[in-house]
């Protein structure tokens, strides 16, 4: 699971008891699919971005802490001026946060996807501390390292498709 600065089950828990609606992607989904691959070192989402669900994301987040994750900036993070809102989250396609739990990574739409629908067609769940938590497909975080088409990407595909074909 995620290197020991990542507190994944504290965050994940945070979003379940807030009843916030989404899918956990990204190398984390890679990691509770048991495929091959090295640990990760955040945990990536991705919200329902309806406003009511985003209401209760925030309050998870103002919990959690979170704060702006910038490259060369503070361990910290940095705060949002005003705080997280709503309003705030759907104004990004993706926010990198830090958060008491560790780095957290909220996408509305991955690459290769339009957003939470389109992965919630095929999500599977997985327990995980003895939470269940929604999870993307293989299939789908196969498309989005795709369309994402970065080095780190590129390079667990061929490990991630053979995964796939041993559990078909």
């Amino acid at each position: 699971m995620p290197t020991p600065d990542v507190d994944a089950e504290k965050m994940l828990e945070a979003l379940l008891r807030h009843d916030v609606t989404f899918v956990v992607i990204g190398g984390f989904a890679v990691e509770l699919h048991d495929a091959p691959v090295a640990p990760t070192r955040d945990v990536d989402v991705t919200p329902s971005a309806d406003r009511p669900n985003l209401v209760k994301l925030t309050r998870a987040l103002n919990e959690l802490e979170a704060r702006l994750r910038v490259l060369g900036g503070p361990a910290a993070g940095v705060a949002v001026p005003g705080g997280l809102t709503p309003e705030f989250l759907q104004s990004m396609v993706s926010v990198a946060l830090v958060t008491a739990a560790g780095p957290l990574d909220i996408s509305l739409q991955p690459d290769g996807t339009t957003g939470y629908d389109d992965l919630a067609r095929g999500l599977v769940h997985i327990e995980f501390h003895n939470l269940q938590l929604p999870v993307a497909s293989l299939d789908d975080i196969i498309r989005s390292k795709e369309a994402a088409g970065r080095e780190k990407d590129l390079l667990v595909l061929p490990a991630l498709r053979e995964h796939r074909r041993r559990q078909r």
